[in-house]
């Protein structure tokens, strides 16, 4: 059974965010109490919202985090695996079966950059993956980005390297930093490769 005038993506998140106006909520709120279809919807995006929380908690994704996101991590018991190369420097890096999270702490110069892609490259530098466009604070002069730790636990010893770019239209893309992490299995068990 379908809805005849289905409420958006955007109206059911902002309503589960308490983030509608008082008017628009009790709108929401009546057709959700009148449309399975819609309530469905709503129930669809709060699961999906709940599993991308347990994977963030449980280090599974690879993403760019706040410093409020690690305070919390901390004081919810995780453990925190970190590293900070300088720019243009490398860092000699493992996980234990112990750590929970682990993070990258990506210094640089990010004043005047109007978009930061953060590419991930092998050993060679050649570019693997890439996270268009990604959030940060330019007068932070870090991007925090935490790496997959059911990755990091199962990779073979091995080198990546992490470029931050400043991507502009009319320009192209600019440096900002290149790190390189060289890591060192220490985990039992076949590589991830």
């Amino acid at each position: 059974m379908s809805c005849p005038s289905p409420l958006d993506a955007a109206t059911l998140a902002d309503y589960w965010l308490a983030l509608l106006p008082a008017a628009a909520e009790d709108s929401v709120e009546q057709h959700l109490f009148e449309c399975d279809h819609c309530g469905a919807r709503l129930r669809e995006a709060v699961s999906l919202v709940d599993g991308i929380r347990a994977l963030a908690r449980e280090g599974s994704l690879r993403m760019v985090v706040s410093q409020t996101f690690l305070e919390r991590a901390t004081a919810a018991g995780l453990r925190l695996r970190e590293y900070a190369p300088a720019p243009g420097g490398s860092v000699q890096c493992t996980v234990t079966a112990e750590d929970d999270l682990l993070i990258a702490r990506l210094s640089a110069d990010l004043q005047g950059a109007g978009r930061v892609d953060l590419c991930l490259c092998d050993g060679n530098g050649v570019e693997q993956r890439r996270s268009a466009d990604i959030p940060f604070r330019p007068n932070s002069g870090v991007v925090v980005y935490q790496e997959s730790m059911a990755f990091a636990k199962a990779a073979p010893t091995s080198t990546m390297i992490v470029r931050l770019v400043a991507f502009d239209e009319a320009e192209g893309e600019r440096l900002l930093g290149e790190y390189t992490f060289n890591h060192t299995r220490s985990l039992p068990g076949p590589g991830a490769w």
